[in-house]
């Protein structure tokens, strides 16, 4: 059976331009050792389907925790779509094994930090295929059908706020304990603004505003939470 339409029974979608899949699962890296590969890398496809992704699951957290504020919402948010959940997703829907990657990072691929990247933006990729492909309530079923089930063991261990996570990502990836230094603030006593930064050892990762020092340090939390996609 063709890999492909293998991975479609299991992901549950017929795709009508079968090179959008196709490209949804070649990294980067592949196209450097095949130069007549007639199709493009998955880092487009990620782009488009990181943007789908957020919203679907936005919005679903949004109505399915309508007593939850702003703050526990976005933990929940990150813990669904974090590096290592994704990769999960990829290894749950077949889609991992399918990747294209060159020789010189399939030696990494092992390594369980440089798969779980790869396979983590596959999946994104994977589902901004679908959304091209199908339109956005096939990238919905994918979704619903592969990440949102993953709410209850979260919930069940309980999602770790953005400054938690924050603080596991730079001491276990960057070696660094993220520090926060108030920048500015405005206004008087009863009515002040915090602009606080975070900082990886020296490095201003993010600015984050708040009316209390830690509001201002959760929102600078979750912008790098954001840009890594953890």
């Amino acid at each position: 059976m063709n890999p492909l339409i293998e991975l479609e029974k299991r992901i549950g979608t017929n795709f009508k331009k079968r090179d959008l899949l196709e490209e949804a699962l070649t990294h980067r890296s592949y196209l450097n050792e095949n130069s007549e590969y007639k199709y493009g890398n998955n880092e487009r496809l990620e782009f488009l389907g990181d943007a789908v992704l957020e919203l679907i699951v936005t919005d679903e957290l949004i109505h399915r925790f309508p007593e939850k504020e702003e703050g526990d919402l976005t933990a929940y948010r990150a813990a669904l779509v974090n590096t290592k959940m994704l990769a999960k997703v990829a290894d749950e829907a077949g889609i991992t094994e399918k990747i294209k990657v060159s020789k010189g990072e399939a030696k990494e691929f092992d390594k369980a930090r440089g798969r779980e990247s790869i396979s983590a933006d596959a999946v994104e990729a994977v589902i901004g295929a679908i959304y091209l492909d199908s339109g956005f309530a096939a990238a919905k079923k994918f979704i619903f059908d592969f990440v949102l089930p993953n709410i209850n063991k979260i919930l069940a261990v309980g999602a770790k706020d953005a400054k938690s996570l924050i603080q596991e990502i730079a001491q276990e990836r960057f070696k660094v304990t993220p520090t926060y230094k108030v920048l500015k603030e405005i206004g008087p006593a009863h009515d002040r603004t915090f602009e606080v930064g975070l900082y990886f050892g020296g490095e201003l990762k993010a600015r984050g505003d708040g009316n209390s020092k830690q509001e201002a340090e959760t929102s600078a939390a979750e912008k790098v939470l954001k840009d890594l996609k953890e």
